[in-house]
Parts: C-alpha cells; structure tokens; sequence
C-alpha cells in the first residue's frame, strides 16, 4: 500500500476516534442542553418534547450513530443554541473569516520568518544576530492572549492605529474586512514566527558544517549566495513538518485570538457552542478541526517527498 492509502487509512480511523471520543465527553458533562435552550421558566412537557427533538431521549449509541448518519449524508441537523438556524449555515458563516485569518497569518509567518532567519545566520557573530536570538526568544515565550493585549494596547489605544473591537463583515467591505485581520493575524503570527525562526536557524547552521558548504566556498562562492543557493533547500526540509503543525493549529481556528480581538471565526464559535452545550455544533467542529490538522500534516509529508526524493515517508509510515 502505498503513502497517500496509508495516510487515507490513518485520517479515517482518527476522524472516528476524534467524533467517538468528543461525542462521549460532552456528552458526559453536567447539564442539560434543553434547559439551556429554553431557559429555566421551561415546562416539563416543553422540556421533554425538545429532548425529543434533539434526540436526546435515545441511549448514547443511538444518538452517536444518528449523528454519523447526518454527517456522512451532509445533514448536520439544526443547532441546539441558535433554534431554527442550521449546523451547516453557521459553519459556513464563519470559514471565510477563519480561513482568511489563517491565511494572512501564515503570510506574515513566512515574511517574517525566511528573511530573518538568512539575515541571521548570514550575520552570525554580529550584533543583528544578537538582536534577532533575544526577540526570537521573546516571541516563544510570550502567549498568544498577551501578543494579542499588547498589540491592542500599543497600536489600538497608544497610536490608535485601529479601533480595538471593531470588524468589519467581508458581505459589507472586504478591504474593511481585511483590515480587520491584519493585527489579530500579526499576533498569531509573530509566536510562530519566532518558533520557526529558532529551529530554521539552526537547521541552516548545521547545513553550514556539511561538505558541499566548503566546496562551494573553495569555488569562491559568498556566504549569503551558499545559503541561498545550496544550503537554503536542505535547512527548510524539518522546518516543513513544524510548518505543517502550525499550519494545521491556525486553519482549525485560533481560539485564544479571535476571542481577545471579538473575530466571529470557527474558534469562537467552539467557545459559546461548549458554554451552551451545543453538540451538533460541538462535535462537527471537532471533526473539522481534526481534519484540518491532520490533512496540514500529510501535505507537509507530501512536500517532503516532492522536495527530497530521498525520503520515502511511504514505505515507513
């Protein structure tokens, strides 16, 4: 069997595994989505009937292959917060911000990250090098919550730059909506930056010691066309699995940073749907979110492959 089956093979048994586990543990926590729904001036016979509705009446087993059916014919059924609005509707409202989010933050990753990471590495024993290993430093350990405060902080109420809070919709003004996104995108990207920055230099640093390096430089090759040229391709190879991690983290939602900066994406849609205890809209994302991370991955392994023939992830995955 080759790489892509084996890869297709692991993806359906961890999708499974993902909808078993977060159906049971939501479905094990304290309280009861119908009283939630209808609130606590509800009748019994109002509660029971919406138990019904949302089929809540059934045994676990029931409602776990109920709810496989709908997924797999695309009938996601009705939210149990938002009444009368469907599963599907409510998704597909909030991809577009996640998904140009996620984009224009893995933009300013990777602007950030190769040139800074070269420029380095090029300077080695100089003071830019000195510079770039304390804010790289800075950049790992600093949460994603306190990147998103302080650019608030310092560009939204300092400089005023832009309104903290204020989003604009893409169906009003797209330019408008795009704005919206450049600093909650700065603030997902400026950490993970920093965390490829540390690994990527020191991929090309160890590049730097093999033996192409110094005959490339007994043909009088500069350092900076060396690491452009010849060791740039080797030194990004780990970096692409790291790549794919994060690419995976920032496409399934970023939780911590649409809430800090109010952005109506997929992971502040998982924060009110498990406050609420909305399973149809709960447990769909899990599988969205564990779909969107384990496809980043496999194309990260894919890109492997395309890149350094050498490696063959299909006969050792």
């Amino acid at each position: 069997m080759g790489f892509i089956g084996k890869r297709l093979i692991i993806t359906l048994i961890t999708l499974f595994l993902v909808s078993l586990l977060s159906f049971l543990a939501f479905r094990l926590i304290p309280g009861d989505p119908a009283l939630l729904a209808l609130g606590m001036e509800a009748t019994e016979e109002q509660l029971i009937a919406l138990r019904a509705e949302m089929g809540l009446d059934r045994s676990l087993t029931e409602q776990y292959l109920a709810w496989l059916s709908r997924l797999f014919t695309g009938r996601l059924g009705e939210s149990g917060r938002f009444m009368g609005v469907s599963v599907s509707r409510l998704i597909l409202e909030r991809l577009p911000v996640t998904f140009s989010l996620a984009g224009i933050s893995l933009i300013f990753i990777i602007l950030i990250s190769v040139p800074v990471s070269l420029l380095s590495v090029n300077k080695e024993n100089s003071i830019v090098n000195s510079i770039v290993t304390t804010l790289t430093a800075m950049g790992i350990s600093t949460p994603g919550f306190f990147m998103g405060v302080a650019l608030i902080w310092v560009f939204g109420i300092v400089f005023r730059v832009f309104v903290p809070g204020a989003y604009i919709s893409y169906t009003e003004s797209y330019s408008g909506f795009i704005g919206s996104l450049i600093f909650p995108a700065l603030a997902i990207a400026i950490p993970n930056a920093a965390l490829i920055i540390k690994f990527f230099r020191a991929s090309l640093v160890n590049e730097l010691k093999g033996d192409y390096v110094r005959t490339a430089k007994s043909k009088g090759g500069s350092r900076y066309g060396i690491l452009k040229n010849h060791v740039f391709k080797n030194a990004s190879l780990p970096i692409i699995t790291l790549l794919g991690m994060i690419v995976g983290e920032i496409f399934s939602g970023s939780i911590v940073i649409e809430q800090v900066f109010g952005i109506p994406g997929i992971g502040r849609l998982l924060i009110s749907s498990i406050t609420s205890r909305d399973y149809p809209v709960i447990e769909t994302l899990m599988i969205y979110i564990a779909f969107s991370v384990i496809m980043a991955n496999t194309l990260a392994d894919i890109s492997l492959q395309i890149i350094d023939p050498r490696i063959r992830l299909g006969k050792g995955a």
